[in-house]
């Protein structure tokens, strides 16, 4: 038993409930549905995908009960810091299943059409989960692996950000393509898989030499199922596959899911041989050697004293870097979330087919994980090599943001394509920069409320920007059969504007950068002085 209480099984165990956890990202492939059976026009459609947002992003609860049963776990276990994740994970299938559930028997007729808001809380319901199975992986990953905590979330973020596609394999593969049991199947793999792997999923708080190591493993095993799923994707959408190869190709993306099972029985393995060795490091014979261990331990903590205060949310809400944080996650997250909220009317007024939009579906998560990934890994190595703060990628994801929008806005041919990948790179850098940045700010003991608080921002800005700004412009320029709209002119005022907001946000992360400059210098020297 001892080889599966490791922090890196309970990384892998991470890993797993989070390629099934972006069950959001899957909007649209059964909003046209959701659409027809309950009779809604855009901007309802709309308004239920916000509740969807902010179910999927308002994890102040999580992460409230995240902190409250950590703490007993810690108190009652001597460390371990077990309880704290198993409970908020078990809460997140509970929700998983119940939303879930409900919007399949809405659309399936079983129970009668319910009001447009018993449908919201029912979408609310089941998107939330979503925060209790993030907050439990994500402030976990980061409490594990403390010095690469870029790293460690990037791949969490990744894997969340994947995992809309690899539902999709499972929808073209298992629901042979039909809406209505792919919600089904929302409702029941994430929450058993999350059931029967929760209790691996534990804080252990060590740190050794090989972490960088096993990370870089977990990371080109990402890399690998990322590369998978596009030529997968681009298969599909140029020659098609048979349900056969469907299955076949399903099948080799479980094999390769299987991979960070074998990274942590590795990492098990050298940490069991090293202790085995007997150590013949001068630190151990050395009275020097002791002696400089012990002043490297004082500047350490001497170092600490300046920099993470653990503060709780109200005293983090007092900040003016809380409100700069919060205030540029509403103009890119928000901005890129109403994007893939209504990639689909996009594509169906720009004549794309259907098998067209499900492709920019299902590579989004692509374009989302490399993002994720992507600003986690770099952030962490500009930091380490450079002395880089973090908040300087927000400002270039959000200004590089401000371009795939006009991309987009501009109607040439292929431009959703192009636009799509711009615009889901630099949303999926927010979500794996702003966690780490919060932890830096304002400590871990509360980061899990923190970073669910910011993460409000997200819900706030896409009911602005999906209701208010694209719902209210489209059904203004429809005019054909059933308030459809068709060519350039039906989003381009829409993303015109969202491009301008995108601009404002990086204006905001600029002046978080220069506010944050000493702080990362710390930083900095802190990881120097380890060394």
């Amino acid at each position: 038993m001892e080889s599966v209480r490791t922090k890196w099984m309970a990384m892998a165990a991470s890993i797993w409930i989070q390629c099934t956890n972006g069950a959001s990202y899957t909007f649209g492939i059964y909003s046209a549905l959701l659409k027809s059976t309950q009779l809604y026009d855009q901007s309802t459609l709309d308004t239920v995908s916000v509740f969807k947002d902010i179910g999927a992003n308002a994890g102040v609860f999580s992460g409230l009960l995240y902190t409250y049963a950590t703490s007993n776990s810690r108190r009652g276990r001597g460390g371990g810091g077990a309880g704290g994740p198993w409970v908020v994970l078990a809460v997140g299938a509970i929700q998983c299943f119940a939303g879930y559930f409900l919007i399949w028997a809405s659309v399936t007729g079983l129970i009668r059409k319910p009001p447009v808001p018993l449908m919201c809380l029912f979408m609310f319901l089941a998107a939330q989960s979503q925060t209790f199975f993030n907050t439990a992986n994500v402030v976990s990953a980061v409490e594990n692996f403390a010095d690469y905590g870029g790293t460690a979330v990037g791949i969490m973020k990744g894997f969340l950000g994947l995992s809309g596609a690899i539902l999709i394999q499972l929808y073209e593969t298992v629901c042979a393509g039909d809406p209505a049991s792919f919600i089904l199947l929302l409702a029941v793999t994430p929450t058993l898989l999350s059931l029967l792997v929760m209790p691996l999923v534990r804080i252990y708080e060590t740190s050794t030499a090989d972490d960088k190591k096993h990370l870089n493993g977990l990371s080109a095993v990402s890399l690998i199922i990322a590369a998978y799923l596009m030529i997968v994707i681009i298969l599909k959408n140029t020659i098609g596959l048979s349900h056969l190869a469907n299955v076949v190709t399903l099948v080799c993306l479980l094999i390769l899911l299987a991979l960070p099972l074998l990274i942590a029985r590795r990492a098990h393995r050298d940490r069991m041989e090293k202790t085995v060795l007997p150590d013949k490091s001068p630190l151990i014979s050395s009275p020097k050697a002791t002696t400089s261990v012990n002043q490297s331990s004082e500047g350490d903590r001497q170092i600490e004293a300046g920099l993470s205060e653990n503060l709780n949310l109200l005293q983090a809400m007092k900040k003016l870097s809380f409100w700069l944080l919060f205030i540029a996650m509403i103009c890119g997250m928000g901005s890129g979330l109403s994007t893939i909220n209504n990639i689909r009317q996009i594509g169906e007024s720009l004549r794309y087919s259907s098998v067209e939009i499900n492709s920019l579906v299902s590579l989004w998560s692509i374009w989302n994980f490399l993002g994720r990934f992507g600003a986690g890994y770099a952030s962490d190595a500009l930091l380490h090599k450079r002395g880089w703060p973090r908040p300087l990628l927000m400002a270039a994801t959000l200004g590089t943001m401000t371009i795939g929008h006009l991309v987009i806005a501009s109607g040439f041919q292929g431009n959703l394509y192009v636009g799509s990948v711009i615009v889901g790179v630099c949303y999926g850098s927010q979500w794996s920069l702003m966690p780490t940045i919060t932890s830096e700010l304002f400590g871990v003991r509360h980061m899990g409320t923190i970073f669910n608080t910011i993460s409000v921002a997200s819900p706030i800005g896409s009911y602005i920007f999906s209701v208010r700004l694209i719902g209210y412009i489209y059904d203004k320029t429809a005019s054909g059969e059933g308030n459809t709209c068709y060519g350039p002119r039906c989003f381009r005022l829409s993303f015109v504007i969202m491009a301008s907001v995108a601009f404002f946000g990086f204006l905001v992360a600029i002046v978080l950068l220069f506010r944050t400059k000493t702080l990362y210098r710390q930083i900095l020297l802190k990881r120097l002085h380890r060394r």
